[in-house]
């Protein structure tokens, strides 16, 4: 029950940011010029304690059992919560809008016609300047179904917006399901990820593609060993996200029997075949360069870029990664797949590193029980 009370707390301090956000001249606002530092400093400190209630909240679930259903319906909460606020911080939304937009209202390529070539459309109007000129960077299953809800949509940006957060606000609560029926300790696993108030504010706040992705890989791991074929269908449509999820399939493999290891192979590999027919279709053969923008990219919160900051060579970050491959090999090959650290490792090395991309790991972690992953991706 004390549990459950921080877990009302994560809600209420994750309302007062939500508030915040929509003050006036709050530069929180995706996009928005900053009129007072006051939005962002009452934002801040109720979002680090909605993280601070969070973590002694997971650290009473693991002593003392809570109902499922009290756990779920306060992460239903937590996750909804940042819908009542504006588009938070990033403009990810428009460009995922802007890429469907230029397939199904002007009968453009998104993997080889960028948006500033259609400076009048108000997708490109609404999308940050540094992306008008970068061909879309997303797998092709995300694409095409941008491009659908493009085609059924209007022209206003704030319709747009609201429909893609509440698309990975539903993304949130169908994690929350999908990692109580994975982990063996499920009302802690719902915790680990639906309390997370980050993960809300990423997700409900600004509606990023990135839980769809790792939906799907849940949901191969959700069905793995009863229904192996259809588990590897879900990695494949998971890699057609965002292709992240190809990097993890192979620990998953190990993981497995040799019966269920061909199984999902073969679901996998005929998706993808399927996934790959389509988007030639759809796209050509454009869409298999679409990771081509990331080669060249850094953000300046990465760890290797902090550790360029403080002199030191950036390539220290993999050091981690390639160090602990043959300890995850092992562990794999034990039947113990550790994709939560491998994330986790990932992420530590990658120069391309965004606040949101944390939800590749947590669910993750939150069905394994790996107290090192824990660490790692909760400190993330």
């Amino acid at each position: 029950m004390r549990a459950a009370l921080f877990g009302l707390g994560v809600t209420a301090l994750l309302g007062l940011a939500t508030v915040a956000a929509c003050w006036h001249g709050s530069p929180l606002r995706a996009g928005a010029p900053e009129g007072s530092d006051l939005p962002s400093t009452v934002f801040l400190a109720a979002a680090g304690g909605a993280f601070a209630l969070y973590l002694v909240g997971l650290v009473l679930l693991r002593r003392s059992r809570a109902g499922l259903a009290t756990v779920c319906a306060l992460a239903a909460a937590i996750q909804l919560v940042p819908l009542a606020g504006p588009l938070l911080l990033s403009r990810d939304v428009f460009a995922y809008w802007d890429y469907g937009r230029l397939a199904a209202s002007h009968d453009a390529n998104p993997y080889s016609e960028p948006p500033a070539r259609f400076a009048r459309d108000p997708a490109e109007r609404a999308m940050a300047p540094a992306w008008r000129h970068t061909d879309s960077v997303y797998g092709p299953v995300f694409t095409t179904a941008s491009v659908g809800l493009a085609a059924t949509g209007g022209r206003s940006s704030e319709a747009a917006a609201l429909g893609y957060r509440l698309l990975a606000a539903t993304g949130m609560l169908l994690l929350v399901a999908l990692a109580a029926v994975v982990a063996p300790v499920p009302a802690f696993a719902a915790a680990f990820v639906g309390w997370n108030p980050l993960l809300a504010l990423d997700f409900a706040g600004g509606g990023h593609n990135d839980v769809w992705m790792i939906v799907l890989v849940l949901g191969g791991l959700a069905l793995a060993t009863a229904r192996p074929r259809l588990a590897g269908v879900s990695w494949a449509l998971a890699a057609g996200v965002k292709w992240i999820a190809v990097a993890l399939l192979p620990l998953e493999l190990l993981g497995r029997t040799r019966r269920e290891a061909l199984r999902m192979f073969l679901g996998f590999a005929a998706a993808a075949a399927a996934i790959g027919a389509v988007a030639w279709l759809l796209f050509g053969t454009a869409w298999l360069a679409a990771l081509g923008p990331f080669a060249h990219l850094t953000a300046a919160w990465a760890v290797p870029s902090r550790l360029g900051e403080a002199g030191l060579p950036g390539w220290l970050a993999l050091a981690p990664l390639v160090l602990a491959l043959p300890w995850l090999l092992r562990s794999a090959r034990a039947g113990r797949p550790r994709l939560a650290a491998a994330t986790g490792l990932l992420l530590v090395a990658s120069p391309w590193l965004l606040p949101w991309y944390a939800v590749w790991a947590v669910p993750l972690a939150a069905v394994e029980e790996d107290r090192a992953a824990w660490a790692l991706t909760l400190g993330l």
